[in-house]
């Protein structure tokens, strides 16, 4: 698929206006009803700088930005500046406002949250500044001013177990939590990537979790996962676990069961490491 073109899960869970709407009063405390309240705004079909826009919406004079990041990035409050110019620009432009009359121009409130899961230890909430990024000469001449640009990020951290507080508020989020988290358990235990997703979304419709998304929606979401899985990060992650050996008889073994159809036993060999040796020696991998 074209990139222009493709979705993260992550972006295709809140494209639904009940989630977006769920997601924005667990963040701020809220109670809004009226899914019709929210505008969006988020900058479609074009790429921006390289990068396409996650999720952007006005609601109740809040100009809401989110980002969803699955490697750890500081430079998010800059790409958050440069978001926010383009969205206000396209905000001042359908409001017919003039730059130049003597009336000052009222303008939405920036709130700009960057949902973080990828793989690196993070809190469960940070702030990054965009002023950290600007460089004084420290034998230049001294500034006493505040800098004239500023450009606060929020990052959450929202792998499996973090923020709980906030999973219980909104449940879609803990429920892509939880399916990221299932899709790495199996990653970890040797699967294959397709054979890792295709389980997670087994184990997660049995526990009712993204049932509405993955009934409807299964393969696009095997899809977008597979598109987006690195497999250099894969490699790391096995080794950074200790897994890289038998990684490769592991990886067959899985081949063999589902060539098979043994579904069942390809679960149960994840999470049983003796069952799995046994496996292991009944399709003659190992002696």
């Amino acid at each position: 698929m074209r990139r222009t073109h493709k979705d993260k899960l992550f972006r295709f869970i809140f494209r639904d206006r009940k989630n977006l709407l769920q997601l924005y009063n667990a963040l701020n405390g809220s109670d809004y009803q009226d899914e019709a309240s929210i505008e969006i705004i988020t900058l479609e079909n074009i790429i921006y700088l390289g990068y396409k826009n996650d999720m952007a919406f006005l609601l109740d004079w809040v100009m809401f930005l989110g980002e969803h990041q699955s490697t750890w990035n500081p430079n998010m409050p800059l790409r958050g500046l440069l978001y926010f110019s383009r969205l206000y620009q396209d905000f001042i432009t359908a409001k017919g406002y003039d730059l130049y009359k003597s009336t000052l121009i009222p303008l939405p409130c920036p709130q700009y949250v960057v949902f973080y899961n990828g793989t690196e230890p993070r809190p469960d909430r940070e702030f990054l500044f965009l002023s950290d990024a600007f460089q004084i000469r420290q034998d230049g001449p001294s500034f006493p001013l505040l800098p004239s640009l500023e450009c606060r990020a929020l990052v959450l951290n929202i792998n499996y177990g973090h923020n709980r507080e906030l999973m219980d508020k909104c449940r879609p989020l803990w429920e892509y939590s939880c399916f990221i988290h299932y899709v790495r358990e199996n990653l970890q235990s040797g699967l294959p990537p397709e054979g890792s997703v295709d389980l997670a979304v087994q184990r997660c419709l049995r526990e009712n979790i993204l049932t509405d998304t993955l009934r409807v929606h299964k393969k696009e979401v095997v899809r977008m996962f597979l598109e987006e899985y690195d497999q250099e990060l894969h490699e790391r992650t096995l080794r950074s676990e200790g897994l890289e050996e038998g990684r490769e008889e592991i990886v067959r073994l899985f081949q063999f069961l589902f060539r098979d159809n043994r579904e069942e036993d390809l679960r149960r060999s994840v999470e049983n490491k003796e069952f799995r040796q046994q496996l292991l020696k009944e399709y003659g991998i190992i002696k």
